[in-house]
């Protein structure tokens, strides 16, 4: 099997790194038919960014602080873990943010797109859902779109629920909202297409960010599942991803 080693630069994980590679033969990661991943949960979020095209399965390892996204880092049987792992297909969400400049970009995310204001005045969103308005105006920080994996991250501390992989769903989840007062956010169907239109962005300024990546300035936002890019992700069978989000939910 041929595997590569790539790692954070902080903290253990370029250290253990550097005995990974004493240890087993590596390659690159284009030559890698698996890329293993050393840091936490803001590396690995990097590394399937930038590795989202090359349809290689990646197997973390948390040298980081929480790791919800990474294995256990041991050093032995590194090979027979990978191929005894389950692997899970996560599709990523595809961001189209048209600024008020006219000019439209495009940026994947694994967990969230996220509307936010970017000054002191509340942000004013209509959504519609697949071309038929559902709120014609919220009004509050703002409202994010997350995927069942990042379901866990932004969208819980926003309150938003938590969603089981392979449900087929996406999360709604508006941000301090204050008008609709008593809206929650909604469960959406995974091949759903969701508008966001900022309203009065001169005086309303919003930014639209798509995990790490943020366009300023924005006046309309389009967020899909982008089902034609698969990335998978290998876990030890004990510890899988899909347990750990179910079992977020019965944390105390």
């Amino acid at each position: 099997m041929k595997i590569a080693i790539i790692s954070s630069e902080f903290g253990e994980a370029a250290k253990a790194a550097a005995r990974l590679r004493s240890h087993y033969p590596v390659v690159g990661t284009r030559e890698a038919e698996v890329i293993v991943a050393l840091g936490g949960d803001g590396f690995m979020l990097q590394t399937l960014h930038a590795y989202m095209n090359q349809n290689v399965p990646i197997f973390g390892m948390n040298k980081g602080t929480v790791g919800f996204l990474m294995n256990e880092y041991e050093e032995e049987g590194l090979i027979e873990r990978i191929k005894a792992a389950t692997n899970f297909t996560i599709h990523p969400l595809r961001m189209r943010a048209t600024t008020c400049d006219g000019e439209t970009i495009e940026y994947m995310a694994v967990n969230e797109v996220s509307l936010l204001r970017e000054t002191r005045q509340a942000a004013k969103i209509r959504v519609s859902i697949d071309g038929t308005e559902r709120i014609p105006e919220l009004v509050g920080d703002g409202i994010l779109v997350a995927t069942p994996a990042g379901s866990t991250a932004y969208n819980l501390s926003a309150n938003g629920p938590i969603i089981p992989l392979g449900a087929d769903l996406m999360a709604l989840t508006p941000l301090a909202a204050f008008r609709p007062r008593r809206w929650r956010g909604a469960l959406l169907p995974h091949n759903v297409s969701v508008e966001l239109v900022v309203m009065d962005p001169s005086k309303r300024p919003v930014s639209a960010v798509a995990d790490m990546h943020e366009v300023r300035d924005v006046r309309k936002v389009v967020v899909e599942e982008a089902r034609d890019i698969r990335i998978n992700l290998l876990f030890d069978s004990e510890h899988n991803l899909a347990e750990r989000i179910f079992g977020e939910q019965f944390v105390h």
